[in-house]
């Protein structure tokens, strides 16, 4: 093989910050090279300097692409050259046809007409490269999450790529998805399209991956052989210390039951025929970690919806809190009874942007700093520093926009606003998604010392281990209905999936 990428001792500064202190790889045609690091630690800085979104004379250092130096000025430039980037976040205009989509920007014509018969010809040809059996005039929006994926890539092989850039790509699909994703990168390889994978999910990383690059704080801390290396290998060298293991469970006393839900049912929001949840019922117990699992639209965030009163569609639900009945129609009411929930979509429902770390923080304790409806700020942000040492949210300041976070410090952020306003019970929707092992491991600690103080936790989450190595007991689901009440005891992840997959309902 030959070498297509070399990117040499590459800086990139924000301010007094190096982002990236002297980082170089390597990737020779034909190959896929994995990028590991935690959140923050500038894999996604590095290819941005690549793609030139951050261009040449905003960084130091040298790119070589196919024997020549690189120096762009625009992502529009690296494209043409056959570099492409999909980022984890999908740029599809969604109310246009894939095929508008594909050629936006770049439309076929014919003496300055529109040649839409080439461009749906040509699409056709690319959904089948991609292994998308849909129509070119579909609209995107109708798509599955995976499916738009598919669209993205097909998308940039309209392009000629050469290169392809996948940022966290599985991150939002199914495994099913994910499967036909990680199938369709080793076709592009053996068609010659070499690939920069990034990704926190170091199973795929070693499934996929010819070489692997460990970036830590912005350095280059090595690359091996992927077949070289154990899992343990990679996240010794991401975090810089041995982690014996992955899920620090700890022993934690768990008292009686504080709450039971009955007969929640939820209709869907566009049918009121289908039931997205069907007469579920539950107890969940102080200082228990229950998980809930299930497959992907078996109900799960629904479920949680209801119970802290922010399902969008008509819902019933009956629940007991303390021994006494409460109704719940609000997230507001929730958190008044002590019910706070961290979603599974944090960039949507969970943080506000362009608002600050501190902000993002207190905004669910307001009440609790004011005096006569006066903000007291100095108490305020007495709470907020107090909040971010606690949780280890890395942050330059609270003052500084959320957005500018990593993933696993924005989780943390949104951890601290509602564990300022001291819940019972905290429901977690998928907590760890798109985070990192290290930040993950500190985020597995803090629930084991929120259940040792007796608060409860219900964890939803896709991923079986980590179901497996946190919860006390599991509830499984299977459209709408709860089919397992599984207690942790030598579980397996074969026995959670054949309750999910099953018609019975298992005690």
């Amino acid at each position: 093989m030959s070498t297509l990428l070399e990117m040499k001792n590459i800086i990139k500064r924000f301010g007094p910050v190096k982002a990236l202190d002297g980082v170089s790889i390597t990737l020779q045609k034909g190959e896929i090279l994995s990028l590991c690091g935690e959140n923050g630690s500038g894999k996604s800085t590095l290819m941005k300097v690549l793609c030139a979104i951050y261009p040449q004379g905003e960084f130091e250092g040298e790119i070589t692409f196919e024997g020549q130096p690189l120096t762009a000025t625009s992502i529009k430039e690296t494209e043409a050259l056959g570099i492409a980037i999909i980022h984890q976040e999908l740029t599809l205009v969604k109310e246009l046809s894939i095929m508008e989509n594909l050629f936006l920007g770049a439309e076929m014509s014919h003496f300055g007409v529109l040649d839409f018969t080439t461009m749906y010809l040509e699409t056709e040809k690319l959904l089948k490269q991609v292994k998308l059996a849909v129509s070119p005039s579909t609209r995107v929006g109708d798509l599955g999450v995976g499916q738009q994926q598919l669209v993205e890539i097909a998308k940039a092989l309209s392009k000629n790529a050469k290169l392809l850039v996948l940022d966290e790509p599985t991150a939002p699909l199914t495994e099913s998805e994910t499967e036909i994703l990680l199938s369709l990168v080793q076709d592009l390889k053996a068609n010659g399209v070499s690939c920069i994978y990034i990704s926190h999910k170091l199973s795929e990383v070693k499934a996929i991956s010819d070489h692997i690059c460990v970036i830590r704080d912005g350095k280059h801390i090595g690359t091996r052989l992927a077949k070289n290396m154990t899992t343990d290998d990679i996240i010794t060298m991401m975090v810089g210390r041995e982690m014996k293991q992955l899920f620090p469970r700890e022993p934690h006393p768990i008292g009686d039951v504080i709450l039971t839900v009955s007969g929640a049912t939820a209709w869907d929001t566009s049918s009121s025929n289908i039931k997205k949840v069907d007469n579920a019922s539950f107890e969940l117990r102080k200082g228990e970690i229950l998980g809930i699992s299930g497959l992907v639209g078996s109900g799960r965030t629904e479920l949680m919806q209801c119970l802290y009163g922010s399902y969008e569609g008509k819902s019933t639900i009956s629940v007991c809190l303390d021994g006494e009945y409460e109704s719940i129609g609000s997230s507001q009411q929730a958190l008044q009874l002590g019910i706070a929930m961290v979603p599974e979509d944090r960039k949507r429902h969970g943080i506000i942007p362009i608002m600050s770390v501190g902000h993002n923080i207190s905004l669910s304790g307001l009440d609790s700093f004011a005096t006569y409806s006066v903000l007291d700020t100095p108490k305020e942000s007495q709470s907020i520093e107090s909040s971010i040492d606690k949780l280890k949210v890395k942050t330059s300041g609270s003052e500084l926009a959320i957005r500018n976070l990593s993933g696993g410090n924005q989780q943390k952020a949104i951890l601290a606003r509602f564990l300022a306003i001291e819940p019972k019970i905290l429901i977690l929707d998928e907590p760890t998604r798109g985070i990192d092992v290290g930040a993950k491991y500190e985020i597995y600690k803090l629930m084991f010392a929120l259940v040792n103080k007796g608060i409860s936790i219900i964890m939803v989450s896709s991923e079986l281990p980590e179901i497996l190595g946190i919860s006390d007991r599991v509830l499984v689901m299977h459209e709408g209905e709860i089919k397992g009440n599984l207690i942790n005891d030598n579980l397996t992840q074969e026995a959670i999936m054949d309750c999910a997959l099953s018609e019975g309902v298992a005690a």
